[in-house]
């Protein structure tokens, strides 16, 4: 049981339904209906407040006879969404040249767009969107970095469907547009 936290048992438990990130680590919520233990910041269904009890060692709760929760992977030291947003940046880097719409995305890891979106941004603090415009910027400047194709040409090159949007973009990322992006280059090598 919890010895270590100055938290009385009514203050983690409402961390545990507030889903309070900042506490994970420092306690562990163990369910006896199920002999499940959680992170605090678990998003699983919640337990009856008389069914849980509050652990601070990993190695107590596993010692006392509970099993780590598949959902929130409370045995892993890093976030349980590591493995989740390698594979959806794989995806975004691997199709960055598609029109791809969130649900294209959501559709390859099995998750409902709503819920990638938040994963993503949770993990990152950027969108998935965000995260692809940045990736056709980056391929956008190798190639005028390395290319003598025009700004239209490297535009629809790296998947972005209007021109108006890249220039955009670019500039946001970039602080300048393609051509002064491509004139600053040049000039560096004179």
């Amino acid at each position: 049981m919890v010895t270590n936290i100055n938290l009385s048992f009514e203050e983690m438990w409402e961390k545990i339904i507030e889903c309070d990130r900042k506490y994970d680590g420092l306690f562990f919520t163990a369910v006896k209906t199920t002999k499940i233990y959680c992170r605090p910041s678990c998003r699983s269904r919640k337990p009856k407040k008389i069914n849980v009890e509050f652990y601070d060692d990993i190695e107590e709760v596993e010692k006392a006879g509970y099993r780590p929760c598949k959902r929130c992977q409370p045995e892993v030291a890093h976030s349980p969404h590591v493995a989740f947003v390698r594979s959806v940046i794989t995806f975004l880097v691997n199709h960055y040249k598609q029109n791809l719409i969130l649900k294209d995305i959501a559709d390859v890891v099995g998750l409902s767009p709503f819920y990638l979106e938040r994963l993503f941004k949770q993990e990152t603090s950027e969108t998935p969107r965000t995260y692809l415009e940045k990736i056709r910027i980056d391929k956008a400047a190798h190639l005028l970095k390395n290319t003598t194709m025009t700004n239209l040409e490297i535009c629809y090159e790296v998947g972005f469907q209007s021109t108006s949007n890249f220039y955009k973009i670019f500039r946001s990322i970039k602080n300048c547009s393609p051509s002064e992006y491509r004139k600053e280059l040049l000039n560096e090598l004179d």
